[in-house]
């Protein structure tokens, strides 16, 4: 196999998994119509920042706590995070996803913005992650508490596009919704 045909089935595969990515986005596009307004996302934006604060939060008293309430925690935030989070990705639409054809150039700008927003805030918790990990290096269990912390806080980085994205939106245009609204 040249170089040239090799490049053309990655070009080709790329193409394929645009293509999915669209039609994934389309028939998302019209889900929960009753939703699309700044007050909801709002809302879901709120759950979403405190399942991330819950899930640092159980990851600082990690070894300090009884594994069943820190379990308790640990997945109870993930959960409601998910489930916040997931219908975030769905009300913001292709703004928080990473490609997407569809984007109109106010859409490209929003989606642009909020990735840099998100990159600075993973950076930023990363350096606080290293932090607490030298901190409790020498603690009991220290390199455990630093995996979880770490992981929580990248859990939490991974969140912020969505959290932006659904607190500074406006509402949506109803008229977007008038046709085939099959999905409802």
């Amino acid at each position: 196999m040249t170089m040239t045909e090799q490049q053309g089935r990655l070009a080709a595969y790329w193409e394929r998994q645009l293509d999915r990515m669209d039609e994934r986005e389309l028939r998302h596009a019209q889900r929960l119509p009753g939703w699309r307004d700044r007050r909801h996302r709002r809302a879901l934006a709120v759950v979403l920042a405190a399942a991330d604060l819950v899930l640092v939060g159980s990851a600082a008293v990690f070894t300090m706590v009884s594994p069943w309430l820190y379990f308790g925690l640990w997945m109870g935030s993930l959960l409601v995070g998910g489930a916040a989070f997931t219908l975030l990705k769905i009300l913001t639409g292709r703004m928080s996803g990473s490609f997407s054809r569809l984007l109109d150039e106010r859409e490209r700008e929003w989606r642009h913005r909020v990735t840099y927003v998100g990159y600075l805030v993973l950076v930023a918790l990363m350096l606080v992650a290293m932090f607490y990990t030298l901190v409790v290096a020498g603690q009991a269990e220290g390199a455990f508490r630093g995996v979880m912390m770490m992981s929580a806080l990248l859990v939490t980085g991974t969140t912020v596009p969505p959290i932006v994205l659904g607190w500074a939106l406006p509402d949506d245009d109803p008229e977007d919704f008038d046709e085939g609204d099959t999905h409802g």
